[in-house]
């Protein structure tokens, strides 16, 4: 049985759950089949958000909320294996930018249809309006923690 907290507020019960929902998915993650086996699965953020537009090395640290060295060393990999290439800066020269190769979309695609198949199988009893519902309030819950980590009068000592 889960741990449950002896204060029975809202936001207490709420950090019980989501203790247990991150747990849950890392173990879930873990075990996992990788959708390819050198491209470690805490890179796979950065393709999603390279797909959405090209970025800086330090650009795409700042959207994925991670150091600039840890994302430099995971952007080398992936543009060993030719998921992400380094094109010139259109507006500085000295500088690159990162763009998803057409491996990458494809590698991107697999992730996407891999997770999607798990939560289709995961969520086989729950109606659709559970489903929306459920991703409206992850939305907004993610929504306000990118403010919290953004914002400099959000406390962020929790």
């Amino acid at each position: 049985m889960p741990f449950r907290s002896t204060s029975s507020t809202p936001t207490a019960l709420l950090g019980d759950e989501l203790l247990r929902v991150v747990k849950l998915i890392h173990v879930a993650r873990a075990r996992a089949p990788r959708q390819h086996p050198l491209v470690d699965p805490m890179a796979y953020p950065l393709l999603f958000h390279l797909k959405r537009s090209t970025l800086r090395v330090s650009e795409l640290a700042d959207a994925v909320h991670s150091d600039v060295s840890t994302v430099s060393r995971q952007v080398s990999t992936l543009v060993d294996l030719g998921f992400v290439t380094r094109e010139p800066d259109p507006d500085d020269g000295r500088a690159h930018v990162l763009a998803v190769t057409d491996e990458g979309t494809a590698l991107l695609t697999g992730i996407r249809e891999s997770r999607d198949r798990w939560l289709q199988d995961l969520l086989a009893d729950w109606t659709d309006d559970e489903v929306g519902s459920l991703t409206t309030a992850l939305a907004r819950l993610a929504a306000d923690l990118e403010t919290s980590l953004t914002d400099p009068t959000q406390r962020t000592d929790r």
